[in-house]
């Protein structure tokens, strides 16, 4: 049992939506990833996943609304769920989902991360 402290391990990684494994419960992961920009629209059939932003803010578009979420704050995108993150500057975000989550759901492209480093 050993205690995480997200700024140090914000330090250790530097690439932009590349999700990072900082631990593991109940088959659930917690990842760090960093991103700037808009990701790829996408959903996840079988997976909500609950994004808790540690630095900065972001944008979560949906296909009818969007909500800015701020340091400090999280959004879970029920499963399902058409989305998008986008950050108009680099944003640290803390993300808590079924180990089994792909970072692009039902969309395989630039971005898709099969292999996850940790922390």
């Amino acid at each position: 049992m050993e205690k995480i402290n997200l700024a140090e391990k914000f330090s250790l990684f530097t690439e932009l939506w590349s999700p990072q494994i900082a631990g593991e419960l109940n088959g659930q992961q917690v990842k760090l990833v960093k991103f700037k920009g808009p990701f790829t629209w996408h959903h996840h059939e079988q997976e909500d996943e609950l994004f808790y932003v540690v630095k900065g803010s972001f944008d979560m578009e949906f296909t009818d609304h969007t909500v800015t979420i701020n340091e400090g704050e999280f959004i879970i995108v029920p499963k399902g769920t058409e989305h998008r993150p986008n950050a108009k500057e680099e944003v640290h975000v803390l993300l808590f989902e079924p180990a089994t989550t792909l970072n692009t759901g039902n969309v395989e492209n630039e971005f898709t991360k099969k292999e996850l480093g940790r922390l």
